[in-house]
């Protein structure tokens, strides 16, 4: 499905107010589950939430609700990323609306629609996960990373976090595509790491484990005995939207400021290989 990328749908605007602390944090896949812990987070931490999803229902204007509340701007635009055309235009038009741009957050994504043999992929399913995972993330990056560049460096923190998965290293032939995308992702985090470090802009990638959302509902009887029995992470749960948001307003609020390019699993231990 392809937005009209012209004209997006943006909710929640009002009169302007002074912008957050932090500056403008820019969230893919925000509307809801671990993309809406994550505003709520961030807003918390003192960045105002630009809420970028390709889907505009009532989980949208919640978030917006939600990050107003804790005394944040925050507004709603509907975009596809992975029409690339136009960036831009629509990172000029973020940053006119809310402030500049000090956070853009990774998170939007999508999972194989039918999981099964790697023989059987076709080349629409695996240009559909290309398309959003890898390539619509790594140009709105770059985007984002021309429009934090034309600025002169400012005291404020600046980052780049994105969203993999623990699948970027763990192989499940079940879902080859999505696991190559993820794959994909953490290697053109690394190279933005090094590109934008000299302007003190850090880059990071966090890779969560098993995290109890409505992309994992239909595993989530399937693996709840083996997590539960501590088979598949060391700590024996499921993660929550709120633990990934964690990491995330840690490392953007300058947590960590010795680090960009790092890898953070937020998976309870799952990337320990164990005899």
């Amino acid at each position: 499905m392809m937005l009209n990328q012209a004209a997006p749908a943006v909710r929640g605007m009002t009169e302007r107010q002074p912008s957050g602390d932090r500056g403008l944090a820019v969230v893919t896949g925000g509307r809801r589950g671990i993309g809406r812990a994550i505003c709520c987070d961030l807003a918390r931490v003192g960045f105002d939430i630009a809420i970028v999803d390709i889907v505009d229902d009532e989980n949208a204007g919640e978030t917006v609700d939600l990050v107003r509340a804790l005394g944040r701007n925050s507004a709603f635009y509907r975009r596809d990323i992975s029409e690339t055309s136009g960036n831009a235009a629509f990172v000029e038009g973020l940053e006119r609306d809310l402030g500049e741009i000090t956070c853009l957050v990774n998170n939007a994504g999508v999972q194989v629609s039918v999981r099964g043999d790697l023989l059987d992929v076709t080349e629409e399913s695996f240009d559909r996960l290309i398309g959003v995972n890898l390539r619509g993330t790594f140009f709105l990056t770059q985007a984002v990373a021309r429009a934090m560049l034309s600025r002169p460096q400012i005291a404020s923190e600046r980052s780049v976090v994105t969203i993999t998965s623990a699948n970027a290293g763990l192989v499940s032939p079940e879902k080859g595509p999505y696991c190559i995308s993820k794959a994909g992702l953490s290697m053109a985090s690394q190279q933005f790491a090094i590109r934008l470090a000299d302007a003190g802009i850090r880059v990071h990638e966090i890779r969560p484990g098993l995290i109890q959302t409505e992309m994992t509902a239909d595993v989530y009887e399937k693996y709840s005995s083996q997590v539960e029995a501590g088979q598949l992470s060391a700590i024996r749960r499921w993660g929550q939207p709120e633990d990934i948001a964690r990491a995330v307003a840690t490392l953007a609020a300058g947590g960590l400021p010795f680090s960009t390019g790092d890898i953070y699993h937020i998976g309870g231990g799952m990337q320990i290989h164990r005899l």
